[in-house]
């Protein structure tokens, strides 16, 4: 099953709903000392959970940044593929681009798209028009 991030009539398609998974939950191992949510409330909480209303993205768009520079301290294979289940491997394993050179530039949706630049795209269109920002199953 595929997911997306919606915003009015836009659907901007990341892949998997495992990928997306994947995403936050390496955002969470890394970042979140103090758990899920601890310190990028509007990303990990959120937009997790379904939707980020227009109020928050500026907000949210300042997590995504801090998101990506901590990102760059680490190496691709430690990429967290699902937080519940630490043995779990992509379904790749490490056969990664020679351009994925740390988890920053890891997470490419479905269409070639980096997803944290995908994401503050979406988010500062969000931020434009109002309304919220959902995830998409489709």
């Amino acid at each position: 099953m595929a997911v997306g991030l919606r915003v009015g009539s836009i659907v901007s398609e990341v892949g998997t709903a495992d990928f997306l998974h994947a995403f936050f939950s390496t955002i969470s191992r890394h970042l979140e000392p103090e758990g899920w949510g601890s310190r990028y409330p509007r990303l990990m909480k959120d937009l997790y959970h379904g939707k980020i209303k227009a109020g928050h993205a500026r907000e949210a768009l300042r997590e995504v940044a801090e998101i990506r520079e901590q990102l760059k301290a680490f190496a691709p294979d430690q990429v967290v593929w699902d937080i519940d289940h630490p043995a779990a491997r992509p379904p790749w394993g490490d056969d990664i681009s020679a351009e994925i050179t740390d988890l920053s530039n890891y997470f490419v949706t479905s269409t070639g798209r980096d997803l944290i630049g995908m994401l503050v795209e979406c988010l500062e269109f969000l931020e434009q028009q109002g309304g919220e920002m959902t995830v998409e199953k489709y």
